[in-house]
Order: structure tokens, then sequence, then C-alpha cells
């Protein structure tokens, strides 16, 4: 059953995706790196059907259908569009062309492309889905109580953030994410069928408890600027944690304060049609908007007439004048992308029609 909350929910965390990719936060004291990754796997874990649990062939075919179909689409896309810009620019913005990197590279550390890089979270999801469900499955044959199965996944996610330096390899690293990764799966169901209707948690109170711990947390953040704001990030996609539990609590604390965020501007925002439909179009917003920023920045580079190739001197990430435009790009990048998302989604849909009237 559609659930709205959830559905602004996913919105606010993919707007959270982007601004941390343009280096601003939307939420005083919660920058979107110490959290926004977490809130999807959350997410994720609060939309989690319990009958997957015994039907463990029926959830890959839906999630391989769902998630990964999609994922080597949108791949070939961008292998075809990186081309087309390596012609241009003489940069081919992504790995060398192998089996390895495009086969096996999206199973391990997702960034084959650059364009598309933003999909390693999709890949990542997969295994950490795959491995809850196994995990969780055999914790509910032998133990009950759900305070316990939170302790094995809360261990899990706390012992990955001491693992930081042996990421040795590939494989390491989605050790690090998905250990990682399942405590916050399984916080959503947790929260979903223990809390949210039984224990109010989301009032003045909790509030108070939450930002007075964030004050403290703040006190152990090492790459603070007071340039960009960006302080308490921690890099889940490379598995570096700067200090180990913290961000665990990071998370934690951000996650609760977008939930909080979702319930105070719920009665104001439940009937916006753009917010529904970015909440709808998450998936296609994370594939599109490092190609909408790119060529954003070159339609800047065109007006004032400085020549594509400075690009080699910056990353994919790279903004125009980020001190004039930073909000530009943001506003843009969220129109464009989520309106991307309406349109496959009706061209799909059309297709799917013209092929049951082709059978009729």
């Amino acid at each position: 059953m559609f659930n709205n909350k959830i559905n602004l929910l996913k919105a606010l965390g993919i707007m959270l995706i982007v601004s941390g990719h343009l280096e601003f936060s939307l939420i005083p004291m919660f920058p979107p790196y110490s959290f926004h990754i977490a809130l999807f796997f959350f997410i994720s874990g609060y939309l989690f059907k319990e009958k997957y649990l015994t039907d463990i062939t029926g959830f890959l075919e839906r999630k391989t259908k769902s998630m990964l179909v999609p994922y080597y689409l949108y791949t070939a896309f961008y292998f075809v569009v990186t081309i087309i810009i390596a012609e241009l620019t003489g940069k081919f913005w992504g790995m060398p062309v192998t089996f390895k990197n495009y086969i096996l590279t999206p199973f391990l550390n997702s960034h084959q492309l650059d364009l598309s890089c933003p999909l390693w979270f999709v890949t990542q999801l997969f295994i950490s889905l795959t491995m809850f469900v196994f995990i969780f499955g055999k914790l509910k044959q032998t133990k009950t109580n759900k305070l316990v199965h939170f302790c094995v996944f809360l261990t899990l996610a706390v012992l990955s953030t001491f693992l930081t330096n042996f990421r040795y390899d590939e494989f390491m690293l989605v050790v690090i994410r998905t250990m990682f990764s399942m405590f916050f799966i399984y916080l959503g169901y947790f929260y979903k069928n223990c809390i949210e209707e039984k224990i109010n948690i989301l009032n003045s109170k909790w509030l108070l408890g939450v930002i007075a711990l964030q004050c403290i947390l703040w006190l152990t953040n090492k790459d603070y600027t007071p340039q960009d704001g960006i302080g308490l990030s921690y890099i889940l996609v490379w598995g570096e944690f700067d200090t180990p539990i913290i961000p665990v609590l990071t998370s934690l604390t951000g996650i609760w304060m977008s939930l909080f965020i979702i319930k105070m501007l719920y009665p104001f925002v439940k009937d916006n049609t753009f917010l529904r439909q970015m909440g709808q179009n998450t998936y296609h917003i994370m594939a599109n908007h490092l190609f909408i920023m790119y060529l954003i920045t070159s339609v800047f580079l065109y007006i004032n007439n400085i020549p594509v190739s400075i690009r080699e001197e910056h990353d994919i990430y790279w903004i125009y004048n980020p001190l004039k435009n930073t909000y530009f790009y943001f506003l843009i990048t969220m129109i464009l992308s989520t309106y991307s998302g309406v349109f496959l989604k009706y061209v799909n849909e059309k297709l799917c029609l013209k092929k049951i009237n082709d059978r009729i």
C-alpha cells in the first residue's frame, strides 16, 4: 500500500543526496554525508515485506527486475553518453572498457562510469538486502526476540566502522558496506513494527535530546571546514570512517531528524504533486542528476566563452562558480531529474500497454 509519508521521506532523502554532491546541507547541524545513505537503507527496511524471508526466490526475482535491470540499462546509456563526451572533450569519464568493469565492478565499487557513479547505492542495496534476508531469516529461526535481532545487526554496524583500515581489496569494501547497511535496513523494519504506532519518539523532548547529542558528536568532528559546513561526514561508498562508532550515531540522529521534519511538514506538503513525484522517482534522480549538473556546467562554459577542455582540470562534481550558482544547480537539477523519471515511466507504461494490446 502506498505510504505518502515515506514517499515524502524518500523525496527528502534524494534532495539530501543532490545537496551533498553540491556540498551544502539542507538541515543545519545534520550534514548529508553523516546520514543520507543510511536514511535510504532505513527506508528500504521500512518497506521490507516479511514474506520474503520464506520466499527468497521471489525476492531475488522481484529485486532483479526492479533494481538490476534498470541499473544495467542506465549503464549502457551512460556508456554511450561517455563515449560521445570523450569525442568532444578528449577525456573518457570512466574506467577502462573491460568485461570486469562493466559486468562485475557494479557489484564491487560500482564506479565504472563517472556520470552514473551514484548508482553504486543500487547494487549495494541489492547485496545488503539479499544478505539481510538470509541473516534475518536465520535469526528468526533461532531467536524470536526483536531486541536480540537489533543487537546483532547493531554489532555488525559498529564492527564495520573499525574495519576501515582493512579495505585492502574490493571484496573487503563490500563486506564493510554490507555490515554497516544491514543495521539500518533492520532499523527501518524495527521502527515500523515496534515503534511507529506504539511509542511516540517524534516529539519536542526527543528533539532537544537529539540536538544535544548532535552537539556532542560535533566535538568529535575531524573534517569541519567553515567554508562549506560539511562536517561529521563518512564515506560509505569507500568504507571510510574517520572515527569508529560515530558514523552509526550520526546516522541515527540524522534519520530521526528526517522523520521529525516529515512529521512537522506533512500537513503542509502532503498534497504537493512535485514532491510526490520526486519521491516516486528517486531511482531516476539518483541516476541522472550528475549528468544534468554536467550539462548545466557546459551551458555556463558556453555562455562565458570558456573552452570545454577546462573540465579536465576538475572532477565530475565540478560546478561553475559555486559561490553564486550552487542553489541554481540544485533547483534545476531536482526539477529536470524528477521529470526525467516521470517521462521514462510514462514511456514505459505506453510500451507495456502496446505489448498488451498487441497480444490481444
